[in-house]
């Protein structure tokens, strides 16, 4: 299972692969382009594994605005959050595409059925892997120069985006300037205004419909 260069998060891949191989506890399912997986509000005891295609996950404040918290694409976990604590989903996933998937139900899961113990300590990792990206997206929602904003989000991509060889220059997941408002709570013009700037200082290089960081690690982490 490759990792879709669109995606915006993903979990180690020795996790996923812990999952996969749990064939007693999931059932593949496909699901169509704009099909609602599951909705902000809803509760349910199943979440899943994406094998193929793309998955948005947003969150609907109360005055309908959209905040798009990630792209899910193969080899990526969604919905585990509310499976295990089975309260009430704080955000929705609608499939941008059409998507296949492994469906997990916790419902009569116990400790003691046979392999049940590695599928439960990958899921609490992934779950507090998860917990690390939202405090950072909550500080930089926080944030309040735009520049900033786009720089810290980008910033988190690179950890996961592969370098073009013999540069320290990291390709980022494919992202419209709607997509990028959306995750940094930003209008799109903002938007569009402050990676001019990025771009004419150096930081964000465009090429090809992708985004590119210029440096090393280090230096993107302080937006240099």
């Amino acid at each position: 299972m490759t990792l879709d260069s669109r995606t915006t998060w993903a979990a180690p891949a020795e996790l996923i692969r812990t999952l996969q191989e749990a064939r007693q506890l999931y059932r593949p399912r496909k699901i169509g382009r704009g099909h609602e997986l599951y909705r902000q509000g809803e509760c349910s005891t199943k979440f899943y594994l994406i094998d193929s295609g793309l998955i948005k996950i947003s969150i609907f404040r109360e005055d309908g605005t959209e905040v798009i918290l990630e792209f899910m694409g193969s080899g990526t976990i969604c919905g585990e959050g509310a499976a295990l604590d089975r309260l009430a989903r704080f955000s929705s996933a609608v499939a941008v595409e059409d998507t296949e998937l492994l469906e997990f139900d916790t419902a009569g899961w116990s400790d003691e059925e046979q392999g049940m113990a590695p599928v439960l300590m990958a899921l609490m990792r992934i779950t507090a892997l998860k917990q690390r990206v939202l405090a950072l997206r909550l500080e930089q929602l926080f944030s309040r120069e735009p520049e900033n904003r786009i720089m810290e989000l980008f910033h988190r991509l690179a950890q996961m985006a592969p370098q073009i060889p013999e540069s320290s220059i990291a390709v980022l997941p494919q992202l419209t300037h709607e997509h990028i408002a959306a995750m940094t709570g930003m209008t799109r013009v903002t938007v569009t205004r402050a990676l001019h700037r990025l771009r004419s200082r150096g930081n964000v290089i465009q090429h090809d419909g992708r985004f590119r960081l210029a440096g090393s690690t280090e230096s993107v982490q302080k937006g240099a």
